[in-house]
């Protein structure tokens, strides 16, 4: 019997269409004349999903009884019974009922598969199950019910559902996805628009891989060796050298500049097993090439750059990224091209980046002014013409004649000239002098002798030495501005990090401390204020990271006597100490310009100190005015209507009535109960300012602060209403100082309500966090003004001055926070504003059952 296919719709979240589009696709099949039937579908009450199943036929359900409950499942005998050409199956990762047939739904897919049945099915990206341990980091709700990555890579065609993230809250937010009364909670914890940006990439990411895989079992089977660029693939060549940081974040660049772009990274190795490479830096080097979302692959082969480039062709690499060699030319041109050219050559259509990795060899040192040619040089000299001289010799005196003592003459000359040039004065004496006796030994009459019979010879003697001293001379010369040229530029660049630290206003100390050791070779730099290490850098700590600066050698070891000291003074406030090798004149020079930047950057970490200890004054003093001017508008009133209550019951001239004395003690009681709640208020800011508020965390159920803050106000049902699910677990707060801070939300919320409009009180579970949600359907608060109505002797929006100081959300922010939670104001939708109040949990709980999320 021939097998079925299967077509799954994949979707990133709950929402998206896919049933929408399951059933959609049923009827455009049903109308072209196919056996369509619904075998199970889930429209989860919405209108638009459930019209779409409307005309096409549904197998009856199967009723299953479960601990005394009536569950309905997808019935596999009934459809196989039926046998239609295509089947309809919502929601493949589901989990059956237990006494079904099979466990899960996908099983019950695979029977109508072997049966010949076509089957679409739909599934989102947080039931895969390779998938799982990722959606939950991202959205923080575990999933359990999960699909093996195997059954979707077996299906015949995997499409994606996509919906824009904005667009799925839009719809959830118009109540075409949830009911109205966890459309709040969805919004805030699952449908966050990050958490559906990362699944929408998720599950589109995810069908790139499998195409991409389909793509390479294609050329793989049709023997394609030549490279496809349906997307940018950068493969990076590792030798474990210091270059290799360098090269896997150029190729990290290279691949990020397309979408979709894949970095790998090759390290080859002998076929014996054995790598030149030390083990720790491709360790290290390993782990960057994943922290940037590579791959890391050995590759093993004794013809490295033939090994390379056929891993390249294997991965269908676009782009290949390497180092330049690390040899010295006289290296190159001895031992032929390098890995480089050989790669260059034989990579074919693939391109190929040489990158310089030059910042990778060792820290900038500024070069030394000791001497104009460095000792290989000198070295180099003296060999050419120990070497040189002989063979020269050698030569002459095969072809020596009577007429031949002018060319022999020119010879020595040139060669003296060619010493000169690659080792400079000391090697072209040496060579004048030896070159001089040789010609006069072994070419001039009589031979054998070291005879000057002629002045004239002598002359020439000399000759050769002036030529030798001339062309040193020059490449002396050369050699030292050379020399200078490249110590200008050092020091231009040094100076130019040194002024850029500071302007940037980092750790400017750190880092003049540490350039100023690197650049003088120095072993140990340090910045001392009254006897006081303000700033250490020293050649231990950098050559082992993660050390502390000023250890010691450890206990029973004894300590290295330290080289004395060099004190530079900084201005008046400190003094670096160095410690190393002495420093020259123009090092000197360079160092007090170091010094007068360090002597800035202390003035500006003084003047940062200061002005930061003036913002809490200022801070203080605008509180202070305030509440000055609070106290003096806002207290006058319940104080005045007071004093006139009990005044008019302490008169004597006037005759009260029963009725009159009531309405007096009435006054003067809601006055002073008033005035008691200002200053309460007034001594609850005073501590929150303080850092006194006491705090006593303990495990509290939402309930039993909710409850009682209504009974407080004196609210009912037709003012609120409540939403707190018993599954919901408790909370690490303070009952007390949570029932205050509700009770102020509540005020609020009620306040801004329209006339025969409740509230609304909701709690959700989100990880191991809980929300209790207090809304209303008032004017509601502009994004730019949310975070103003936390600040005290702040009423957004009032226009008189009988509702109070403006403390209460300022009060209740501090509260929520003295408590290790957050109060956030979040629109309300369809209009109004609602605070969120998170706290820890306290216990877990688990996710319900189903295969959409309950948020």
């Amino acid at each position: 019997m021939k097998r079925g296919r299967l077509r799954v719709l994949l979707g990133a979240a709950p929402g998206v269409g896919k049933t929408y589009s399951m059933l959609e696709e049923g009827r455009r099949l049903q109308s072209e004349g196919a056996d369509v039937v619904v075998a199970i579908v889930e429209t989860h009450g919405r209108a638009a999903t459930a019209l779409q199943a409307e005309g096409l036929e549904v197998v009856p359900r199967m009723l299953v009884q479960h601990r005394g409950i009536q569950l309905s499942e997808l019935d596999l005998a009934a459809v196989l019974a039926r046998r239609p050409e295509i089947a309809l199956v919502d929601e493949l990762a589901h989990t059956n009922a237990p006494g079904s047939v099979n466990p899960k739904r996908y099983l019950d897919v695979e029977a109508m598969l072997a049966a010949g049945i076509d089957v679409i099915s739909t599934v989102n990206i947080q039931h895969i199950e390779s998938l799982n341990d990722v959606v939950q980091q991202i959205t923080g709700v575990p999933q359990r019910e999960t699909l093996p990555d195997a059954v979707l890579r077996t299906a015949d065609q995997v499409e994606v559902v996509d919906l824009a993230p904005q667009a799925l809250r839009d719809r959830l937010a118009e109540g075409n996805v949830y009911p109205a009364a966890r459309i709040d909670a969805a919004l805030s914890n699952y449908f966050r628009l990050g958490n559906l940006t990362a699944l929408r990439e998720l599950a589109l990411l995810w069908l790139a891989d499998e195409v991409d895989t389909a793509l390479q079992s294609y050329r793989a089977e049709h023997g394609i060796s030549t490279k496809w660029e349906a997307r940018e693939r950068v493969v990076v060549a590792l030798t474990g050298g210091p270059e290799g940081d360098t090269l896997i974040r150029r190729g990290a660049r290279i691949a990020a500049r397309s979408a979709g772009g894949e970095l790998v990274a090759a390290h080859v190795i002998s076929q014996d097993g054995l790598a030149a490479a030390h083990p720790g830096a491709l360790a290290t080097q390993r782990a960057l090439v994943e922290e940037l979302g590579g791959s890391y692959h050995q590759v093993v082969g004794d013809d490295i750059p033939r090994a390379l480039v056929e891993f390249a062709r294997a991965a269908n690499a676009t782009q290949l990224v390497i180092g330049v060699s690390r040899r010295n030319r006289l290296t190159a041109a001895l031992s032929g091209p390098g890995i480089g050219s050989t790669i260059t050559r034989e990579s074919g259509d693939i391109d190929v980046h040489i990158v310089t990795h030059s910042a990778a060899g060792g820290k900038f040192v500024l070069p030394r002014l000791g001497g104009s040619l460095t000792v290989r040089r000198r070295l180099a000299g003296f060999a050419l013409a120990l070497i040189g001289g002989p063979l020269l010799t050698w030569l002459l005196v095969s072809f020596r004649s009577e007429e031949s003592i002018t060319s022999d003459v020119l010879s020595y000359q040139l060669l003296v000239v060619v010493v000169a040039l690659v080792g400079g004065l000391w090697p072209a004496l040496f060579a004048a002098l030896l070159s001089g006796l040789t010609l006069d030994y072994f070419l001039v009459q009589p031979l054998y002798t070291v005879t000057v019979a002629e002045p004239l010879h002598l002359f020439a003697l000399s000759l050769y030495l002036v030529n030798a001293l001339l062309v040193s001379y020059v490449v002396d010369q050369a050699a030292r501005r050379t020399r200078a040229a490249r110590r200008a530029a050092a020091e231009s660049e040094l100076l130019a990090t040194v002024a850029g630290s500071v302007l940037r206003g980092e750790d400017a100390l750190q880092a003049l401390v540490t350039r100023t050791r690197e650049a003088f070779g120095l072993d140990t730099v340090r910045l001392l204020a009254g006897g006081a290490v303000l700033v250490e850098a020293s050649a231990a700590d950098a050559a082992a990271p993660g050390g502390t600066a000023g250890g010691t050698a450890g206990p029973g070891v004894p300590d290295v006597a330290a080289p004395p000291a060099t004190m530079v003074p900084i201005g008046s406030r400190a003094t670096l100490e160095l410690t190393g090798p002495d420093l020259a004149a123009s090092e000197r020079r360079l160092l007090s310009v170091i010094a007068s930047q360090i002597d800035a950057a202390l003035e500006h970490r003084d003047l940062a100190q200061t002005a930061s200890e003036l913002g809490p004054l200022e801070e203080a003093d605008r509180m202070r005015s305030a509440l000055l001017a609070a106290v003096g508008h806002d207290l006058r009133r319940p104080l005045a209507a007071a004093t006139t209550a009990i005044s008019g019951l302490r008169a004597t001239d006037i005759t009260l009535t029963d009725s009159d004395r009531t309405e007096l003690l009435a006054t003067a009681g809601e006055s002073l109960d008033t005035l008691a709640s200002l200053v309460t208020n007034l001594l609850d800011v005073s501590r929150l300012q303080a850092g006194a508020l006491a705090v006593s965390l303990g495990p509290v159920d939402l309930a039993d602060v909710v409850l009682p803050a209504l009974d407080e106000l004196g609210l009912g049902p037709d003012t609120v209403q409540l939403d707190l699910p018993v599954e919901t677990a408790p909370v690490l707060a303070d009952p007390g100082l949570l029932q205050r801070a509700v009770v102020n939300l509540l005020t609020n919320a009620i306040r801004f309500s329209p006339a025969g409009t409740p509230a609304r009180v909701s709690a959700s579970r989100f990880a191991d966090t809980v929300q209790l949600r207090i809304m209303d359907q008032g004017p509601g608060i502009p994004a730019d003004r949310r975070g103003d109505v936390f600040v005290p002797f702040q009423r957004l929006g009032d226009t008189d001055n009988a509702t109070g100081l403006g403390l209460g959300l300022a009060l209740s922010k501090g509260f929520v926070e003295g408590m290790g939670g957050t109060l956030e104001a979040d629109d309300t939708p369809g209009g109004g504003l609602t605070m969120v109040i998170t706290l820890p949990a306290v216990a877990s709980t688990a996710v319900p059952a189903g295969n959409e999320v309950s948020p």
